[in-house]
């Protein structure tokens, strides 16, 4: 038997097993878009979630849940968090905080249990989003997911 670290996708089922959260998770071709992407899936762009890596100034992170068609609003979670800089740190940093590549990254299995800040617009619905591992994503209760995570919901978007 092997110590080997798991792989993204097996991280992600063990943690959300033992959060006891249900998820789905599908393998799916590459996508060049948002739109692209909602279309493999057979859903609408708003029903993807982007898990955004969030670096504050002292070196820690959050995650920002905000659906496909929104970005953002800077001024909002700057608010929310009680700080007066954040920033999206480089890919090599995301990969260094989360144990995930860009495109792949969720908080369920990150290697750090980051903060979860979840945009209102996701409560109440069926969600995709990534999965640990490119070619893959997962569908997750958003109300599950964010009480998993004792997650803060409020506004922090705008439409892109």
């Amino acid at each position: 038997m092997t110590d080997a670290p798991l792989s993204g996708v097996e991280r992600v089922r063990a943690d959300a097993a033992a959060r006891g959260l249900e998820i789905e998770i599908i393998a799916r071709p590459a996508a060049r878009s948002l739109e692209e992407a909602a279309e493999l899936l057979g859903i609408s762009p708003g029903e993807i979630v982007k898990s955004l890596v969030v670096k504050r100034s002292d070196g820690s992170y959050l995650f920002a849940l905000v659906p496909g068609g929104r970005k953002i609003s800077w001024p909002k979670l700057r608010a929310l968090v009680g700080v007066n800089k954040l920033q999206l740190p480089d890919a090599s940093l995301a990969l260094a905080a989360t144990g995930y590549e860009r495109g792949t990254i969720t908080p369920l299995g990150s290697t750090t249990a980051w903060p979860v800040y979840a945009d209102e617009t996701i409560a109440g619905r069926r969600v995709s989003m990534g999965a640990g591992e490119h070619g893959r994503s997962l569908f997750v209760d958003a109300d599950a997911l964010i009480a998993a995570y004792g997650a803060t919901v409020a506004d922090l978007s705008d439409p892109e």
